[in-house]
């Protein structure tokens, strides 16, 4: 069997691993990647000592600790990791507020306070005396959710941000087992004071000591160099009677794991409807900008939420040089900001990081002469955007994948939210699959 793997992000990378650990010849697999280094979305950048990843803010967590300690030792043990504990916060006004927001409340102004506390038992006490399912629209679900307070005061201006569109044109779909449901007692109890935590399957985080996020894909890729053919872009994919052509060469097998929208002027004899559905998927484009800093220190914290429109394009702020004394020069430290941007639009200009550091200096961030530098990656795919047609694309798409046997994996072949880890689960599900299947020849 002769194997094809479309792109080396991480999906394709842990696909590869995953297949020769279960007795696939090594030299059955091809990775083609258009890139000139491996990593895709979890690819880092360092420049004049300091070191970014170039899609926004990673961490490394997973409630599946075989494939957490999987990732680890292929990276080189806990030896090349920085254990964190998260201390995340919301800058609301020149407030640092608890994270996430309803477990915060009383870090707020008290007419804020009031609004959101108000609005939250409010809500509560509809959906159980109504025993309401949770709205399709996401505006309505944040405020059957959370109330009218914490929707105007956080959610509706930070998701403005985050999304580019308004909050009804987005679905709740993607929130469905991302956001827990912090107990009304909890939400109560922060805002008169008493601290509460939510997310806690986050509070506990690793991070390479060096190298940024790409340390973890160069080391599941450290026993594939010879599998992958980088600068190696597909241009076309024909079915063949007994496989496929990848430019022109003859497959057995092919993964796809590169992004929906990008196969309608890839694939040949792509029906219409199929190409329709792969074109018009929505998704969200990043701009990652850090910002390096002559500054020793920052406060002991990992990243925060700006979501007022006075602090700046940016949406969230990681505090990239806290994860790892490794991240920057000695004596220094660094931000990365994150704006996203609609999928298929222009990136902005060069005024971006102007209008950045503006934001973060009203945001109470930083002083302007404290900014050594800045520097931009442009990231084409970030965000899966769950438009109201997303299930009904997508059931197209994958109905004409299956029914011609053309595998597809990872956060846009697949077109779903999924982190690092979760990327790595579904390919060793993948590769458990497949594996049965290859030995069979």
């Amino acid at each position: 069997m002769k194997i094809a793997i479309l792109g080396a992000g991480i999906s394709g990378l842990s696909l590869a691993r995953f297949l020769i650990e279960g007795g696939v010849p090594a030299q059955s697999l091809h990775i083609l990647e258009a890139d000139s280094r491996i990593g895709g979305l979890c690819q880092s950048k360092t420049v004049e000592g300091f070191t970014y990843d170039v899609a926004g803010g990673h961490i490394l967590y997973s409630k599946d600790t075989s494939v957490l300690n999987w990732m680890i030792e292929a990276t080189g043990g806990m030896g090349a990791f920085e254990k964190k504990q998260r201390n995340t916060r919301i800058r609301f006004e020149h407030r640092w507020v608890n994270y996430p927001f309803e477990n915060g409340l009383g870090d707020l102004p008290p007419q804020a306070n009031f609004d959101c506390l108000s609005g939250y038992v409010r809500a509560w006490h509809k959906r159980m005396v109504d025993r309401s399912s949770a709205p399709r629209d996401f505006g309505a679900w944040v405020r059957w959710r959370f109330g009218e307070g914490i929707a105007q005061h956080f959610m509706d201006p930070y998701n403005a941000k985050v999304w580019k569109r308004e909050l009804d044109f987005i679905t709740s779909d993607w929130v469905a087992g991302r956001v827990p449901d912090a107990p009304v007692e909890d939400v109560l109890r922060s805002s008169v004071g008493i601290r509460t935590e939510g997310y806690t399957h986050q509070s506990i985080f690793y991070y390479p000591r060096q190298g940024g996020f790409q340390a973890i894909a160069d080391g599941i890729a450290s026993t594939l160099h010879a599998r992958v053919r980088l600068r190696t872009p597909v241009t076309e994919i024909v079915q063949t009677k007994g496989g496929w052509k990848v430019n022109g060469e003859d497959f057995d097998l092919v993964v796809n794991t590169l992004p929906l929208t990008d196969l309608p002027r890839i694939i040949q004899g792509l029906p219409a409807a199929v190409a329709d559905a792969m074109r018009t998927l929505e998704y969200n484009g990043l701009v990652s900008i850090l910002v390096a800093l002559e500054r020793r220190e920052h406060p002991d914290l990992s990243w925060i939420y700006l979501p007022h429109e006075v602090q700046g394009p940016t949406n969230r702020v990681t505090y990239m040089s806290n994860y790892s004394p490794l991240l920057a020069p000695k004596g220094k430290s660094s931000f990365l900001c994150e704006v996203t941007i609609p999928g298929g639009s222009p990136y902005p200009g060069g005024e971006l990081e102007g209008d950045v550091l503006a934001g973060l200096v009203a945001a109470g961030l930083l002083r302007r002469d404290e900014v050594l530098f800045t520097d931009r990656t442009n990231i084409r795919h970030a965000y899966v955007v769950f438009d109201h047609r997303y299930a009904e694309r997508r059931e197209a798409i994958f109905g004409w994948m299956d029914e011609v046997g053309l595998i597809t994996l990872g956060r846009f072949g697949r077109f779903e939210y999924d982190n690092s880890d979760q990327c790595v689960i579904r390919a060793k599900a993948l590769a458990q699959e497949l594996i049965p299947r290859l030995q069979r020849g």
